[in-house]
């Protein structure tokens, strides 16, 4: 393929709810274009775009894919996005690097909950917002029902450019309403025929909205339109360009991508008025340990800057980083600069990538996507550009995790291996994190759902050879005690020889969960040697680790050393210590102790028709709902719920919401665990040990 100038690249993100036909799309226009000669089949297992076994066992799309094609003189760059959930992160990756957004929607199916996640990423990232209705010639397939969903959802905005010739099985071709034809499919090729009288009405009614929507794009166009006189082929085509480009019109597409039907159509529209990496703003970075901003042009002549937008882990392979290049060019076999993490870095061979291939190249320019092998300091979210001319672009904004699970090795000795590959894999994707809890010693997994942390798991196993088990984390319940108890503890050994003697009374007080524990010495005339203090101190301490309920940390409470006597042959630190630790224990078990549970500060935003659902849910979990915000059309609930009961939250929310919710949540404080509660944690705390 040969190097394409920044003003003839489109770069395309492949966005919407999983299920509506992405990946096939992608298909459809790489077979249409030349770039395949098979159209491949998700059920088959041999598409571009899903090649990783996970993908193709599950028939979902994991990771985005990248596939150029050219068509008309203009090179592609599609990138094929997951419609889960779970895989937000690489939807958010994809439209940092591209200048145009494809949203398929299903004709059956219509707008669904991810079509308006998606919308709202791409309103966000202020990209061209491009719709088509996908799986045209499936059953129940209705275009009429789903176009006024689309305009109910996203506004008079979006306008049709086709109107459908049939549906379901009798989806025969397409009305052009830009250009005032029909065709009919005909294999790959389009044929012109007649437009059916009963859509003449529908097609003037649509093309009138078309037309002013277009008007709308400039001064000059709107008087003449004002004025009533027609405005010719080359005004309406180059306002309609506008109007895409600014984000004033979406433009409205059918087709089906799996039986290639309006493919060639929907490629045409992208050349002719899809944003290339000229249309699009200037690219607004900042001077690297300052705040002063910097402007990069999309040109070949400016300095070199690129964004690492994905990185990919392969164990036989290496590291595979994949960028795009803002401004300036990047040649094979030369150094670049990491601005982010302050390294030069060597360039090796650079590689278009098609889904899986890859395709050594000689040069990237402006506006263009390629990858790079065997980088030893970068990683995804970093700048390259030349060193005389640094720069620091403005980093993907990657959702936070909101599942966490505990990771146990399936096989005892592989927990190096699994540390090596799960690193890796964080390498990979942003959206994933790994971190060992320094209480209970679990391996923690946080990922954007239980999908995304099975996929990782099954890509651990499948790249890097180790398994792991995943389960919900253990909590870090706490103990306390409620009543003040003055207790006696007195370590006397006689073994022949020298002897162990300690003797204690303490006062154990209650005080703040929130404060330290708090140790006092109250030794008067002598009882208890100083230079035994300290050792009393000590056995406390460690007592404190395991309470005496449960086992769990104990907290919220003060010891006074008020007494005590000593041996002035047998006494030593070690026989203080054990003194001291022996009156604690006896004196937490006389003092009510009590078992407590982490509460979370939790924050919900939900649309506000499923408030009911939600607060009934949080007051089921023990919640305490503490008060409601109204912000941006959403509705934040803010409630404090006891950590246990939010474990899986993430998948319950999305379930309660059909996806809609969103939650964060930190911790707040301890509390006392129910009785009854308390009592069966307890006793599984007991068997497990037992």
């Amino acid at each position: 393929m040969k190097n394409y100038k920044s003003d003839m690249i489109r770069n395309i993100g492949l966005i919407g709810h999983s299920g509506s036909g992405k990946t096939s799309l992608a298909e459809a226009m790489l077979y249409n274009s030349g770039s395949t000669d098979r159209l491949g089949k998700i059920d088959e297992g041999n598409t571009i775009c899903d090649y990783d076994p996970e993908e193709i066992k599950r028939r979902i799309s994991i990771s985005n894919a990248i596939a150029p094609c050219e068509w008309k003189d203009n090179k592609i760059n599609i990138i094929d996005t997951p419609g889960y959930f779970d895989f937000v992160g690489e939807v958010k990756s994809a439209l940092r690097v591209v200048e145009n957004a494809v949203i398929a929607v299903c004709a059956v199916s219509g707008v669904e909950v991810g079509t308006e996640q998606v919308f709202k990423y791409a309103e966000d990232a202020n990209l061209p917002r491009i719709f088509f209705i996908n799986k045209m010639d499936r059953e129940n397939a209705n275009f009429n029902k789903v176009l006024n969903q689309i305009r109910e959802f996203f506004g008079p905005k979006a306008v049709p450019l086709q109107l459908p010739i049939g549906s379901e099985a009798n989806f025969n071709g397409i009305v052009d309403i830009v250009s005032e034809k029909a065709y009919s499919f005909a294999d790959k090729n389009l044929k012109e025929c007649a437009i059916p009288e009963d859509l003449r009405d529908t097609m003037a009614k649509y093309r009138s909205a078309l037309l002013e929507a277009v008007a709308e794009t400039d001064d000059d166009i709107l008087m003449k339109y004002l004025e009533g006189e027609e405005l010719t082929d080359t005004e309406i085509e180059k306002g309609l360009r506008k109007g895409i480009i600014s984000g004033d019109i979406f433009p409205i597409l059918c087709g089906s991508s799996l039986t290639n039907k309006g493919i060639s159509l929907l490629l045409d529209v992208i050349c002719n008025y899809a944003a290339s990496p000229q249309d699009r703003p200037d690219e607004i970075g900042v001077k690297p340990g300052t705040d002063e901003e910097t402007i990069r042009k999309c040109s070949a002549d400016e300095p070199f800057s690129a964004l690492v937008f994905k990185t990919m882990a392969d164990p036989y392979v290496g590291k595979l980083t994949l960028f795009k290049v803002f401004s300036g060019s990047v040649k094979s076999d030369t150094s670049v600069y990491n601005v982010t993490q302050n390294q030069t870095e060597k360039f090796g061979q650079i590689y278009a990538l098609k889904g899986k291939k890859q395709e050594n190249i000689t040069e990237v320019l402006a506006g263009d996507i390629a990858a790079v092998a065997k980088l030893q300091y970068t990683t995804t979210n970093d700048t390259l550009a030349d060193k005389e001319n640094p720069i620091l672009l403005k980093p993907i904004d990657f959702s936070k995790p909101v599942l966490t699970l505990a990771a146990q090795p399936k096989s005892s000795g592989d927990e190096d291996k699994i540390s090596s590959g799960l690193a890796r894999l964080m390498e990979e994707d942003k959206t994933f994190e790994v971190s060992k809890d320094p209480e209970t010693s679990q391996l923690l997994v946080s990922g954007m759902g239980e999908i995304h942390l099975e996929v990782l798991a099954a890509k651990l196993a499948n790249k890097f050879g180790s398994e792991i088990v995943l389960e919900l984390p253990k909590i870090p319940y706490r103990e306390t005690i409620r009543e003040t108890v003055k207790v006696e503890g007195k370590h006397k050994k006689q073994s022949g020889g020298r002897g162990q003697y300690g003797h204690v009374w303490l006062e154990l007080q209650p005080t703040d969960l929130n404060e330290e524990f708090q140790f006092e010495d109250k030794i008067f005339g002598g009882a208890v040697p100083k230079q035994y203090v300290p050792a009393v101190e000590k056995g406390i301490r460690e007592a404190l680790k395991e309470g005496v309920l449960a086992g769990y940390p104990m907290i919220g409470i003060k010891a006074v050393l008020y007494d005590g006597s000593f041996h002035p042959v047998d006494s030593s630190e070690m026989a203080f210590k054990i003194a001291g630790s022996m009156a604690f224990k006896k004196g937490a078990l006389q003092a009510k102790p009590v078992l407590l549970e982490p509460i979370m500060d939790l924050t919900v935003v939900v649309p506000e028709n499923y408030m009911g659902d939600i607060i009934g849910d949080l007051n089921k979990r023990r919640g305490r709902v503490l008060g409601m915000d109204q912000k941006d059309g959403m509705q934040h609930i803010k409630a404090q719920v006891p950590m246990s009961e939010i474990l899986r939250y993430a998948t319950d929310l999305r379930s309660l919401t059909q996806g809609r919710g969103s939650f964060v949540s930190i911790f707040s404080h301890y509390e006392e665990v129910p009785a009854m509660i308390a009592e069966k944690i307890i006793a599984e705390t007991k068997n497990n040990k037992e």
